[in-house]
């Protein structure tokens, strides 16, 4: 039975590159969040800047070198949400950012962390055990950004960024030029947060449930 049972759900190589360099930038988010609190602005734009770089480069190795995961499609999206939710209302608290639009941004990442975890248990195979919904290299579904969400993830980490560096423009000739252009950024990201959040709603296949003959696939291909 056992036998049966790991042919049926093969386990995948979660252990790559492009993995380990998602998971770092998973780990450096609250680092990143404790820096803004103690106003150590220059230490979090550049910790920011190397998460969105390692975002960047994670997907490229994993294309160019065929180490696309399951696991990858599910962490990738999380560690930018984990990011973004922690900056979101660290600087919401500090006032740096709207409360309306924090919650904007908050909302929709909480709606789709209830939607993942749905999916996620309707699509694992049986038996669902705590620790078999947990392991992350029995893939069962598979999460496809839509076209929206990409553009809406890049402005978001864009608006995150300008914030967090406007405290280093402040005394320069261009700091009140650069204050009223996020006012504009800030629009901007509340109206593609609520659209890239509908578009799961509509777009059908952006989560992808995994048939066993797919899993058997992607285990014959590790």
């Amino acid at each position: 039975m056992k036998t049966r049972l790991l042919r049926l759900t093969p386990h995948e190589n979660i252990y790559t590159v492009p993995n380990i360099l998602t998971f770092s930038r998973l780990l450096a988010a609250p680092l990143v969040g404790h820096l803004v609190v103690h106003d150590y602005h220059a230490w979090a734009l550049g910790l920011f800047a190397y998460a969105g770089i390692t975002d960047l480069v994670d997907g490229w190795i994993a294309r160019k070198w065929k180490l696309q995961t399951v696991v990858g499609t599910v962490i990738d999206p999380m560690a930018d949400k984990t990011l973004m939710t922690v900056l979101v209302g660290v600087l919401a608290w500090k006032g740096a950012m709207p409360l309306w639009l924090a919650a904007i941004i908050l909302s929709r990442d909480v709606l789709l962390g209830i939607a993942a975890i749905y999916y996620r248990y309707i699509s694992l195979p049986p038996p669902k055990t705590f620790s078999r919904y947990w392991d992350f290299s029995l893939p069962s579904a598979e999460v496809r950004p839509t076209g929206i969400s990409k553009i809406n993830t890049a402005l978001q980490l864009g608006l995150i960024g300008w914030t967090v560096g406007m405290p280093l423009m402040v005394g320069h000739g261009w700091g009140e030029a650069l204050e009223s252009g996020l006012v504009g950024m800030q629009y901007l990201v509340a109206t593609t947060t609520i659209w890239s959040g509908a578009s799961y709603l509509y777009t059908k296949d952006a989560v992808k449930i995994l048939t066993p003959e797919e899993n058997e696939q992607r285990a014959m291909k590790k």
